[in-house]
């Protein structure tokens, strides 16, 4: 037998429990029951606790009351409602907190409507600093409340029918509450130019009692379960046909089409926006009276019903609800499909072992709660505190940075004259460079020679007496990028010691450290501690001059012969018969103006045969002139 939510058997109520609360969240603070008292009804309020109202124009403004949308936004909230006296004292308090903060000649719906969020965001704080631990795992909610009824009888409750905020611990309690009451829902429906809106009563009510016993008189059969006060359905050409969409979703997307079918969608549009809101206008008092309001539409068609001028239905009102279940074209049929899975109870029948067998099963397909992250502070290295320098040191750096600079640049006449004044201070030309100037290099005579100028390497070696054998200093992977296919230093080991003849780069600077070891060889190792591989004298480098002259003269010689062998040779030119031209037997005066062209006159007087013949040989002679051209 198919059970009605609002007419359960009293027998069936009392023996209900809670079903499935395993898949609740961790209940809520417990708000007061908003439609279990007498005043609940078509002029009393779901939200608001102890509204009652005597007209519908008090209903009116009291749904566009700030205590009435504070309510709404809060229950939506999972919070609590609160009387009208509570909410005076909140606006109080917040006000006291804000004073002064705000214009004088501020609006005042604004500063109402700011002090309804500001509350309502201070509830939300609240709510959240006391909620259990996030790390709980998700559990997720169906759109049915279930109960069950021993030894094996379960029914469910589309949730959406109990009011916004209550916890599903007390639907039970409000499931009792709400029997044998009388109410209206508003059911709308609008998809693809179709419309269909109904309001209907939804719970039966109480049969007609006999008057006695002895009169048996024919009786009046109880009222259904659900009865249509009023419907209303139309259509508009408002989509293409086999395309879907609408025709505004289309304009926005690609731009406003100028077809005569666009233009005629569009109007539907419109018109039908026209049509339902003069609907809901001529439904006003009955929409006012109305428990639910029921609308099915996409996010484009839902602004039709709300959110304009003059709405009948508050985009917050807290009676609006959506089908929680797939629906089909509107029509009167569907709607009263909709109507009847939203009022039929749903059944099942299992076993108390069976459901905690279900509730076990369910419980370990829950993914497991993640740790709680535990945030460490990153400890930063403490700053190195600046190191104050005395006027002495800050002198001794300046120098040093003076000196790699003209070293590194090649500048050997300011650095002639810097050393000559402050060489002795700095320690001579193998004091090694302090550390604090980021030099890779451990004397001057290397970054000099790193640098790949010859005439300071020279000045440095001939003048000053650098020590060639100091050691670079290890570790400098840098250096390896040194030109090693034209130097004459031999291969080291990886990890091997360096000299500053083995980071040169160039083959002057090379040539500089032979030619001292040749001219000067009592100095320094040349040939074991500084690794200077050869001596290099004036004759060895004018031999060696003298054979890259020779070599170079050769490729010459080379190059020239090979041109010469694939040189076409010329061919003899033919010799051309001597034909005097016979004397022209015009008069003189009748000769063009301008004369005649080279060509015509050295053909004058030929026969054609002859006259061909040149014109050959003229054009094997250009022929050749060509060939000649490219062969240079």
């Amino acid at each position: 037998m198919a059970l009605h939510v609002y007419s359960l058997p009293e027998s069936l109520l009392d023996s209900l429990t809670p079903r499935n609360l395993v898949a609740d969240p961790q209940p809520r603070t417990p708000s007061p029951t908003v439609a279990s008292t007498s005043t609940t009804g078509s002029r009393a309020c779901n939200f608001c606790n102890g509204a009652v109202f005597t007209d519908v124009e008090e209903q009116r403004q009291h749904y566009r009351s700030d205590w009435h949308r504070y309510n709404v936004k809060t229950r939506a909230n999972g919070g609590q409602a609160v009387s009208e006296l509570e909410f005076a004292n909140l606006v109080d308090a917040l006000e006291d907190s804000i004073s002064g903060s705000a214009s004088e000649d501020s609006d005042s719906e604004e500063s109402d409507e700011d002090a309804v969020d500001t509350l309502v965001s201070k509830a939300k704080r609240k709510n959240r600093s006391t909620s259990p631990s996030q790390n709980a795992p998700t559990m997720q909610q169906s759109a049915v409340a279930w109960f069950h009824s021993p030894p094996a009888t379960q029914i469910g409750v589309y949730r959406a029918i109990f009011n916004t905020g209550v916890p599903q611990s007390e639907y039970l309690a409000e499931l009792k509450d709400i029997q044998h009451t009388e109410r209206t829902w508003a059911m709308f429906m609008v998809a693809g130019g179709h419309f269909a809106g109904a309001i209907i009563r939804v719970s039966r009510e109480t049969e007609p009692e006999e008057d006695g016993p002895q009169k048996k008189k024919k009786q009046k059969k109880p009222k259904t379960d659900t009865e249509v006060l009023k419907h209303k359905t139309f259509h508009r050409y408002t989509t293409r046909r086999k395309q879907g969409g609408s025709q505004g979703l289309n304009d926005n997307a690609k731009g406003p089409a100028k077809s005569a079918g666009a233009m005629l969608r569009r109007y539907g549009e419109q018109a039908l926006r026209d049509d339902i809101r003069n609907l809901l206008q001529e439904w006003a008092d009955d929409l006012y009276a109305c428990e639910r309001i029921w609308i099915r539409a996409t996010g484009t068609n839902r602004k039709i019903f709300m959110d304009y001028d003059g709405c009948v239905i508050e985009k917050g009102d807290g009676r609006l609800r959506t089908f929680p279940f797939p629906t089909r074209r509107p029509t009167l049929s569907e709607v009263g499909r909709c109507l009847m899975e939203l009022t039929r109870v749903k059944t099942s029948h299992f076993t108390e072992e069976a459901l905690r067998a279900q509730d076990e099963a369910y419980l370990a397909s829950l993914p497991k709660p993640k740790p709680a992250p535990v945030f460490v502070a990153p400890t930063l290295p403490a700053k190195p505190k600046p190191v104050k320098l005395s006027k002495e040191e800050e002198i001794l750096r300046d120098k040093w940075s003076r000196l790699l600079e003209m070293v590194g640049k090649g500048r050997l006449e300011p650095l002639k004259t810097f050393w000559e004044r402050e060489g002795e201070g700095l320690g001579g030309v193998d004091a090694p460079i302090p550390v604090w100037t980021g030099e890779k290099r451990a004397t001057l005579l290397q970054v000099a020679a790193r640098s790949g100028h010859d005439d300071v390497t020279e000045w440095l070696l001939e003048t000053l007496h650098a020590d060639p054998t100091i050691d670079v200093p290890l570790g400098r992977m840098e250096d390896a990028d040194s030109d090693d296919s034209a130097s004459d230093a031999p291969k080291l080991p990886k990890g091997g010691r360096r000299t500053a003849y083995d980071i040169t780069r160039s083959r002057a600077v090379r040539d500089v450290f032979r030619r001292c070891a040749g001219v000067h060889p009592e100095w320094w190792d040349w040939f074991g501690a500084a690794r200077v591989p050869s001596a290099l004298s004036k004759e060895m480098e004018d031999e060696r001059d003298d054979k890259k002259k020779t070599r170079r003269k050769g490729l010459k010689d080379k190059v020239k012969e090979r041109e010469a062998k694939t040189k076409p040779a010329p061919e003899a030119e033919p010799e051309l018969p001597i034909v005097a031209p016979k004397p022209s037997s015009g008069p003189i005066g009748s000769q063009r103006l301008g004369g005649s062209s080279g060509a015509t006159e050295g053909v004058a007087g030929l026969t054609p045969e002859m006259r061909a013949k040149v014109e050959r040989e003229r054009r094997a002679r250009a022929a050749e002139a060509r060939l000649k051209g490219l062969a240079k």
